[in-house]
């Protein structure tokens, strides 16, 4: 599996790097991205000590639960 995708010179517009990113993306803060990754409830890749996240993956899981 990838961890992104390459579209000429471009990364795949669906992927955010890190907490921050995720939390400008869904509009909570980082704690609770933190909070939502530790407890299983946010699909996160992480490379190192890097968290990557997908806009896809993140609509799909708040959809899941009934929060979008």
């Amino acid at each position: 599996m990838f961890l992104f995708q390459v579209e000429g010179n471009r990364v795949n517009s669906d992927l955010l790097s890190g907490a921050s990113g995720a939390a400008t993306y869904t509009g909570l803060d980082r704690r609770r991205i933190y909070r939502l990754v530790e407890d299983g409830h946010l699909p996160v890749v992480r490379k190192g000590r890097r968290m990557f996240f997908r806009k896809s993956e993140l609509d799909c899981a708040f959809r899941a639960s009934g929060q979008a």
